[in-house]
């Protein structure tokens, strides 16, 4: 009988591993003279993004195109061009936290990495540094469809060969992760490390996965921290 409550991890990029400014954007907009939200709206409008995340558009026509949608607003082509170019430069900060966590992990099982990306996440992983964190990277923009679409969890397991519905899937967005519950998935909805330590610490400690006491002790932990 497997001891381990998971064969394998699936995790969110951003708002878990890796965190943005949350004023990064709207700094963008005042510097610009514009009304906050701006640059966010325009980067963010539902089936642009949709396109930049399934991979209908590659990481530089969704950029061009949000210039394009920013120049009545910026005066001219050339500042709308430089304001999406001084977006793009932006980084975000890596919880290293998180990432030492998570190499934890991968000492007694896969995880795997699962963002609705752009085609450009490769090259920012290497820029990071966690272009080697994971055991396997799903960038659905690769694959032509993005969460909460059921079979990008069946497409994440498979690239480490293990069943969907054995693993435990992580992600600050509520409805990513109420899909991945509904596909047969244990759900964490990730608010803080906190939670993600107590979902993985059975499998960090292997006298903590051994006898009915720490299977109970395990479950509360789950109702504490939000795993289902």
């Amino acid at each position: 009988m497997n001891q381990l409550p998971f064969d394998g991890v699936l995790c969110d990029f951003d708002g878990v591993v890796h965190l943005w400014d949350p004023d990064g954007m709207a700094a963008l907009d005042r510097a610009w003279g514009l009304a906050e939200g701006t640059l966010a709206s325009a980067a963010f409008e539902p089936e642009l993004l949709h396109s930049a995340v399934t991979g209908r558009l590659t990481d530089e026509q969704w950029r061009s195109q949000v210039t394009d949608d920013l120049t009545g607003l910026c005066g001219s082509p050339e500042r709308a061009g430089e304001l999406v170019a001084t977006w793009g430069a932006l980084a975000g900060r890596v919880d290293a936290e998180v990432v030492d966590l998570l190499d934890a992990v991968r000492r007694r099982v896969p995880v795997v990495l699962v963002s609705n990306a752009t085609t450009r996440l490769e090259s920012y992983l290497a820029a990071v540094g966690l272009d080697q964190a994971f055991d396997a990277v799903v960038n659905t923009a690769r694959i032509g469809m993005a969460k909460p679409d059921p079979r990008v969890f069946e497409t994440a397991a498979g690239r480490v060969g293990i069943d969907a519905k054995r693993c435990l899937f992580v992600d600050d967005t509520l409805g990513n992760v109420t899909a991945a519950r509904a596909a047969g998935l244990t759900g964490l909805h990730y608010r803080g490390i906190g939670q993600l330590r107590a979902a993985v610490r059975p499998l960090l400690d292997i006298r903590a996965r051994r006898g009915s006491r720490c299977e109970a002790q395990y479950g509360a932990e789950a109702l504490e921290f939000g795993i289902a």
